[in-house]
C-alpha cells in the first residue's frame, strides 16, 4: 500500500464526494495539499466506518479447515433465525419449486408471455432466472473457477488484500461493525467496476494469473446485461425504456462485485452463510454455484430454496428499484444456507445508481391514491445501514417509508 492509499479522510466532505471518490481526488493533489488533508485526519469517520474492524478478523475458511466438530458460538444463530430444515441432497432438483424463468431471447423478440412473466416476477417474487442472456457460458465458468482458485490459495496470499469497513473493498469475512455480533459463515471478496475512477486493478487479486483479465471481461458483459434488463423493467412500469436508467444516472452508474465463499460447516442447522436481507442497491445479477444449492428466497412467508439452472443468472430487485417504482416492484428478503459436505462459491454483481443522486419514487408512478412512499435519499447515504448494521431483513427499506 502506498502513501496515497493510507490517507484517511472524512466520509462526509463539503463537496459531497463519497470516500472512494475522494481517494481518487487525493491521488491528484500536490504534496502540500495532501499535508493539509492529513491535518484533518480523524480516528474514525463521521459515519462510524473506520479503518479497523471492531474485533480481530477470523477467516471462516480457516475455521472450516481446522476440522471443527462444533460451531463456534460467534456463528450460532438464535433459534428463530436458524434454517428450519436440513437439505440432505445439496444438488439442484429439476422438479422442485423454482423462481420464475425468463428467456431473454424470446422476450426481446417481442414475446408478450415473457414480458408478462418478468413483470409478475418483479412485482410478486422480486427474483427471476434469465436464460439466453447473451453472456458466453465459457466466460461464466471461467469467472467462477478463477475465484475458486483464489479462495483455495494459502491464507497469507489472500491476507494481502484484507479489507476495512470504510470501503469493504478487498478480502473480507464480515458485514457490519457491531461489536459482539453473531456472524455469518462466509468469506468474500469485494471490488469495483464503475464508476471508472474507482476501478483499481491493484486492489484486485493477481492470482490466478488470468483472474484480472477474466473478471474485467465478465464485468463488462454484466454491465451490458444490466442495461438491457433496465429497459425491460422500465417499460413494464409504463415508463420510457431509458427512463429507469436515467434515474440511475444514465451511463454514470455504479457497478461492483461481491464473490461469496461458503466453506463446509460442521453444524449447518445452527448457522447461515448470509443472514436474511434485501439488497440495498439497484439490481443484483447472481452467478450461483449450479452444483450446490444455498440461496433461499422468502415467498409468501416461506423460505424457498432456489434450484439454479446451468449457465443461467439469478436476478433480483434491490431496494433502490423498489423505491423508484414506488413499491410496484419488490426487493425481497433472501438468505443463504450452508452444508457440511460441500463448499460453495457465488458471484453477486451489483448494478447500482450513481452514488450521489437522490433516489425517490418516479413522478409518473405517483398519484393522489398512491402518494410517494419514500423521501429522497442518495445511495451513499442509504447503504451505510448494511455497512454498519449488517444484514437485517427488510428493516431498512421499511423504516425509510414516509410517515404520513
Amino acid at each position: 500500500m502506498n502513501n496515497q492509499d493510507e490517507i484517511k479522510i472524512e466520509a462526509e466532505s463539503k463537496n459531497g464526494l463519497n470516500d472512494q471518490e475522494q481517494e481518487v481526488k487525493i491521488d491528484n493533489m500536490s504534496d502540500q495539499d495532501k499535508n493539509k488533508k492529513e491535518i484533518k485526519i480523524e480516528a474514525k469517520n463521521k459515519n462510524g466506518l473506520g479503518e479497523e474492524w471492531p474485533e480481530p478478523i477470523v477467516r471462516v475458511q480457516s475455521l472450516a479447515e481446522s476440522n471443527l466438530t462444533t460451531l463456534p458460538d460467534r456463528y450460532i444463530k438464535p433459534p428463530s433465525q436458524r434454517p428450519q430444515t436440513t437439505i440432505i441432497n445439496h444438488e439442484p432438483e429439476a422438479a422442485a419449486i423454482n423462481i420464475p424463468i425468463i428467456d431473454l431471447d424470446s422476450l426481446f423478440s417481442g414475446n408478450e408471455d415473457d414480458m408478462k412473466r418478468i413483470s409478475e416476477a418483479c412485482r410478486e417474487w422480486g427474483f427471476f432466472q434469465v436464460i439466453n442472456h447473451g453472456v458466453k457460458p465459457e466466460l461464466m465458468d471461467a469467472a467462477r473457477e478463477t475465484w475458486k482458485f483464489f479462495f483455495n490459495l494459502p491464507v497469507e496470499a489472500k491476507e494481502v488484500y484484507s479489507n476495512s469497513p470504510r470501503t469493504y473493498e478487498g478480502y473480507g469475512s464480515r458485514l457490519g461493525v457491531e461489536k459482539g455480533a453473531i456472524l455469518d459463515w462466509n468469506d468474500y471478496y469485494y471490488l469495483h467496476f464503475l464508476p471508472l475512477p474507482l476501478k483499481d486493478f491493484n486492489k484486485w487479486p493477481s492470482l490466478p494469473s488470468n483472474i484480472r483479465e477474466v473478471i474485467d471481461e465478465y464485468g463488462k458483459e454484466l454491465v451490458k446485461l444490466g442495461g438491457r434488463l433496465m429497459t425491460i423493467l422500465s417499460s413494464n412500469l409504463g415508463l420510457r425504456e431509458e427512463q429507469l436508467q436515467e434515474a440511475f444516472g444514465g451511463e454514470d452508474v455504479g457497478a461492483c462485485l461481491r464473490v461469496n465463499y461458503y466453506p463446509k460447516c460442521p453444524q449447518p442447522e445452527l448457522a447461515l452463510g448470509l443472514s436474511p436481507h434485501s439488497d440495498p442497491g439497484g439490481m443484483t445479477i447472481l452467478l450461483p454455484d449450479d452444483q450446490v444449492v444455498g440461496l433461499q428466497v422468502r415467498h409468501d412467508d416461506t423460505w424457498i430454496t432456489v434450484n439454479p439452472l446451468r449457465h443461467a443468472f439469478i436476478v433480483n430487485i434491490g431496494d433502490q428499484i423498489q423505491i423508484l417504482s414506488n413499491s410496484k416492484y419488490k426487493s425481497v428478503e433472501h438468505r443463504v444456507i450452508v452444508n457440511s459436505e460441500k463448499e460453495r462459491v457465488s458471484l453477486a454483481f451489483f448494478y447500482n445508481p450513481k452514488s450521489d443522486i437522490p433516489i425517490q419514487p418516479m413522478q409518473q408512478l405517483v398519484t393522489s391514491t398512491m402518494p410517494p412512499l419514500y423521501p429522497p435519499m442518495t445511495f451513499d447515504q442509504y447503504r451505510l445501514f448494511i455497512r454498519t448494521q449488517g444484514p437485517r431483513g427488510k428493516s431498512h427499506v421499511e423504516s425509510h417509508i414516509s410517515r404520513r
